[in-house]
């Protein structure tokens, strides 16, 4: 496979896991309006031209119990709806204009979760401000089978969220919502960190799932793909 593909391959990958990873502001049902990350990666040895590939902004808009995080990559607008009153998901993976639309019930989320390690949690007195909102850190060890990963997060309690990252295999014992959180892969870090909070009316269509997706599953993308997902 072509570096460009490779590359191109490696960031739908990150994508697709983030399904599990992303943590929204919805659970509070007074807040709407959109969220705004940037993305960054420290310590990469990439080059810039390869660096000009990777995502660089992840938008959430909440509407009540919904979210829709968003993020462009060269293959197209990577999607996740998450009804936090259900909790359930959808995926939206668009790859070179071929789009599908992958659904997780609450069983299948809760069944996907006792796979991963479960991780340590601790939550230390240091707190900062982003994106005008008090946070507190955390640090999250996972151990799995020996190889041991911390990940430090930011997470503020001010939005009066329950279990915000319920579907989220690192940060799910934090009750609160992440403002600055890191995901961690064998070639790079990734950084998201809050940087606007905006307040404002969201159409209720933003959480359909579009006409021009394929509904399928985990395992038959996978097949399609060839397994290389």
């Amino acid at each position: 496979m072509k570096q460009r593909e490779y590359l191109q391959m490696t960031i739908v990958t990150i994508v697709i896991m983030m399904v599990m990873v992303v943590s929204a502001y919805a659970g509070q049902k007074s807040f709407e309006g959109v969220i705004t990350y940037k993305i960054t990666y420290p310590d990469n040895k990439f080059s810039e031209s390869q660096m000009a590939m990777f995502p660089k902004v992840m938008i959430i808009t909440i509407k009540g119990d919904q979210a829709r995080s968003e993020i462009q990559t060269p293959m197209g607008p990577q999607i996740e709806i998450t009804n936090y009153a259900e909790k359930s998901k959808v995926g939206l993976i668009n790859m070179m204009g071929q789009k599908y639309a992958i659904p997780e019930t609450s069983d299948q989320i809760m069944e996907d979760l006792k796979e991963e390690p479960t991780p340590v949690v601790e939550i230390t007195g240091e707190t900062r401000t982003i994106a005008g909102y008090t946070c507190k850190k955390a640090i999250v060890t996972v151990n799995d089978n020996g190889s041991v990963t911390k990940y430090d997060g930011w997470f503020t309690e001010d939005f009066g969220a329950e279990n915000p990252n319920f579907d989220n295999p690192i940060y799910k014992d934090i009750n609160g919502v992440m403002m600055e959180f890191s995901m961690v892969t064998p070639q790079f870090t990734m950084v998201f960190s809050a940087i606007s909070v905006e307040k404002k009316k969201v159409s209720s269509k933003e959480f359909d799932i579009p006409a021009d997706y394929t509904v399928t599953t985990k395992e038959e993308l996978q097949s399609k793909m060839g397994g290389g997902m």
